[in-house]
């Protein structure tokens, strides 16, 4: 009866823990979970990072327009923009003035730096011109050009 009660005793004893395939389940769950959940957690942060494009090419557009308010052009013909660009720790911007002189065309850009974004490639760039027309030259994913500004996805 003794014997009985303390092998009991000792088997009850070895039950509470987890074993090794427990573990290797819950390491391989967790892994695939995380092979998943990465990516689509790098390209939201990305779409946050690409705002700054956005609010520094509005705001570079409306000195822009002031410059040519108070000298009726642009600045001369196929020169850098007179306004300088902002700084960005994601993308580098430019500015071309248009063919005529005196200029009255331009066309702003920013360019993803390569890394800056989470990816491997300068993968987004964006446009502004004076008549307010906003393309996306390039963005991941999108095979061509479009007339907006993209953000998330193939589509305006």
């Amino acid at each position: 009866m003794a014997s009985q009660r303390l092998r009991y005793v000792m088997k009850t004893k070895y039950i509470n823990g987890f074993t090794l395939i427990e573990l290797l389940i819950t390491v391989a769950v967790v892994g695939i979970l995380t092979s998943i959940a990465l990516p689509s957690y790098s390209r939201y942060i990305a779409r946050g990072k690409i705002t700054d494009a956005m609010a520094a090419l509005a705001d570079y557009s409306v000195k822009m327009e002031q410059y040519f308010q108070d000298n009726r052009n642009y600045g001369s013909a196929n020169t850098a923009c007179p306004v300088t660009a902002a700084n960005s720790l994601y993308f580098v911007y430019s500015c071309q003035v248009g063919a005529t002189t005196p200029s009255d065309s331009y066309i702003a850009t920013a360019s993803s730096i390569a890394g800056a974004l989470g990816t491997t490639a300068a993968d987004y760039r964006y446009t502004i011109n004076q008549s307010n027309a906003k393309t996306s030259n390039r963005f991941e994913g999108a095979t061509l050009s479009k007339n907006c500004w993209l953000v998330k996805g193939n589509e305006c």
